[in-house]
Parts: C-alpha cells; sequence; structure tokens
C-alpha cells in the first residue's frame, strides 16, 4: 500500500471523531441558537419600537461588517482583558451564534415581508391576534420561502466551523493541523480534510433539495418540473 493512502487511513478516524465530537455539534448548537436570535432579531426590526429597532440594526451592522475570525478572536483572546474568560468551545459557540444569527435575521426579515398584507388581513378577520397569525399564517408561509437560503447558510457553517480552529478548539480542521505537526505531510492530510467537508456538505445538499421539494409551493418551478 502507498504511504500516503495508508496515512490517509490511519489517520481517517481521529479526522471523523473530531468531526463528529465537535464539527458537528459546533455547528448544530450555533445554527438553532443562531436561528432563534435571527428570528427575534428579525421581528423585532419589522414590528419593534423604534429603540429596539435601533439596537437590531447595530447588532446586524457590526457582525456582518465584520470578518467571523475576528469576531472570534474578540471573544476568545479580547474578552480575557476585560475579566471574561471562555474556553475555546463556549467562545466559539457565541462567535458562530451571533454571526448566524444576525445572517439569518435578513432572511427571516425578507421572507416575513414577502408574505403579501391579505394574509395578515385574512387572519385578523377570523378572530386571530397577531401572535396567533404569526405563528399559525405568515411564519408557515414565509418558511417554504426560506428553506433554501437558511439551507444554504447551514451549509456554508459546516465549512466555516474549521475557523475555530484558530481559538484551539480541537474540530476536524485543528486535529488535521495537529496530525500534519507530527507526519509533516500537509499536502495528503489537508486534502483528507477537504474530502470529509466535501463530503458533509454533499449529503446536506442532497437533504437539502430534498427538503426544498417537500416545503415547495403549489404552482411552483419544482412541483411544474415534477
Amino acid at each position: 500500500m502507498p504511504a500516503w493512502l495508508q496515512l490517509m487511513l490511519d489517520s481517517l478516524q481521529p479526522l471523523l471523531w473530531a468531526g463528529l465530537v465537535f464539527t458537528i455539534p459546533l455547528t448544530l448548537l450555533s445554527f438553532v441558537l443562531g436561528l432563534a436570535l435571527g428570528l427575534v432579531t428579525a421581528i423585532v426590526r419589522l414590528f419593534g419600537p423604534k429603540p429596539l429597532v435601533m439596537v437590531a440594526r447595530f447588532y446586524v451592522w457590526v457582525i456582518r461588517g465584520t470578518p467571523l475570525l475576528v469576531q472570534l478572536f474578540v471573544i476568545f483572546y479580547g474578552l480575557p482583558s476585560l475579566g471574561i474568560l471562555l474556553d475555546a468551545f463556549p467562545a466559539a459557540l457565541i462567535g458562530f451564534t451571533l454571526n448566524i444569527g444576525a445572517y439569518t435575521s435578513e432572511i427571516i426579515r425578507a421572507v416575513i415581508s414577502s408574505v403579501p398584507r391579505g394574509q395578515w388581513e385574512a387572519a385578523y378577520s377570523i378572530g386571530m391576534s397577531w401572535s396567533q397569525a404569526m405563528r399559525r399564517t405568515i411564519l408557515p408561509q414565509a418558511t417554504r420561502v426560506a428553506v433554501p437560503p437558511l439551507s444554504n447558510t447551514f451549509i456554508s457553517l459546516v465549512k466555516d466551523t474549521s475557523l475555530a480552529a484558530a481559538i484551539t478548539v480541537p474540530e476536524l480542521f485543528q486535529t488535521a493541523q495537529r496530525i500534519v505537526a507530527t507526519t509533516y505531510e500537509p499536502l495528503i492530510l489537508y486534502i483528507e480534510a477537504a474530502l470529509i467537508y466535501l463530503a458533509l456538505s454533499s449529503v446536506l445538499s442532497a437533504l437539502q433539495v430534498r427538503l426544498e421539494k417537500r416545503f415547495a409551493r403549489y404552482g411552483g418551478f419544482l412541483e411544474a418540473r415534477a
């Protein structure tokens, strides 16, 4: 067996383990928490009082206007100077959550705004309150539109978790870096890590297609093609 192939086989188990223990949990937790934060931020920007709207806009402006890597460094390396000490994984989780929250808030705000005003009026006409109209009428329709961009955000997040290696989270990419430091074979190990990310992204992309078909609007392109 070629030496490079043996190296890839020997390193596959620790790389997959790092992905299972750190990369996947970090991705799932960050996306769920970020989606909840994004929903709250979007609702505040659309329906909140002006002071809260300004706070939400400022938050989105700062997060979207600065690199994710810088945000992680500020949280992990910068906050200790203020007496706030965080372990690597919680710091990464906070950083990714804040980042995803800002971007998903813009997606959610756009899809809620895309629901015709008549849907609100129809909900009110049958006696629904604002919260009932939002929960039973608006959000279900907005979800159909939000599935593709939110799915893309989730797939991007899987790859972006590699940035957590910069703040010492022992996820998939940092595990590859550690193996490189002992084997001195960066090309082989980094290609192997890239292939694992590619496999994860491919699986998620296939799931995204199935999810889009399930939520396709009646009479939309996907149903017309089917």
